[in-house]
């Protein structure tokens, strides 16, 4: 059948948009040099594999890892390292980044908070214990962890120019409809909860001090938080290290896609800048 000549046209515009549309995104992905800072949260401790480097336990089923794999950057370095704080980034991490570094991401904050030994207690102590030891840890992100934050994302400011840099923050660990579950008591479920809601606020008004973009997780992992019955974070498991950390579910359907959502927000300009810079420093 022979289409009108204003459909035909219009087909034909159509393809022809598709195809800029292809190609820009095409070269966007070849322009973006893309460095993943941060702690387990972004290594990948407690996906179960950590074929990438066993010290730092980075995974190739790490949320970094797998955007990498998926989009192709130009560049991609894998600097996050377990039980990472604020301090290790400025210290260990930064030497990856540079002025042609157009897309950063990365978790920090937990560990200086303490939440490690929080954990613990929780899993070991009586419900006032855990209630204490999250109420100093929310202390610590309220007056400590502000001025830590500021001084990394400073730095990598100071060091990715050019960066768009994604926060990405921490999921709840339990459901809130926790009467049937098995183990620590409600009184620390929502007493943890609490603690990871203070860190994620004080993540984000960073976050938005620095000119970051904030990637908020919690919604994504909402009902699959541990007993939910379809959970994407490890209970507490041998080796003690993967303990209430995300699975490999957890990254590729809780972390991964709420990057990926954000990391588009990378501008063409920012883009071609660091892709000049990058240009540049191989001529010197």
């Amino acid at each position: 059948m022979k289409l009108p000549r204003l459909v035909v046209s219009a087909a034909c515009a159509a393809t022809v948009s598709a195809a800029m549309v292809g190609t820009a995104t095409s070269a966007s992905a070849a322009t973006v040099n893309y460095v993943a800072l941060g702690d387990s949260y972004s290594s990948g401790t407690g996906t179960g594999s950590y074929d990438l480097d066993s010290t730092c336990q980075r995974s190739s089923r790490a949320y970094p890892a797998k955007w990498a794999a998926a989009h192709s950057p130009s560049s991609f370095k894998f600097a996050a390292c377990s039980g990472a704080k604020t301090t290790d980034v400025l210290n260990n991490q930064l030497g990856s980044l540079s002025s042609s570094t157009s897309l950063v991401s990365i978790t920090i904050g937990g560990n200086d908070a303490g939440f490690s030994s929080v954990m613990q207690t929780c899993v070991l102590g009586s419900d006032s214990d855990c209630t204490t030891a999250v109420n100093n840890a929310k202390n610590y992100a309220d007056t400590q962890l502000p001025g830590r934050l500021s001084t990394l994302f400073s730095a990598i400011e100071s060091k990715a120019p050019n960066a768009h840099v994604v926060v990405l923050d921490y999921p709840h660990l339990y459901i809130t409809n926790d009467s049937f579950c098995v183990g620590m008591s409600h009184t620390k479920h929502a007493a943890l909860n609490s603690g990871a809601d203070e860190i994620d606020t004080v993540i984000s008004k960073g976050a938005a001090n620095a000119g970051f973009t904030f990637a908020d997780v919690r919604s994504k992992f909402a009902g699959h938080e541990l007993c939910s019955g379809d959970g994407w974070l490890n209970s507490v498991t041998i080796p003690i290290g993967n303990s209430y950390h995300p699975t490999a579910t957890g990254h590729a359907s809780g972390y991964l896609p709420v990057f990926t959502a954000t990391a588009p927000a990378l501008t063409a300009a920012k883009a071609a800048k660091a892709a000049k810079a990058a240009k540049a420093s191989k001529k010197s």
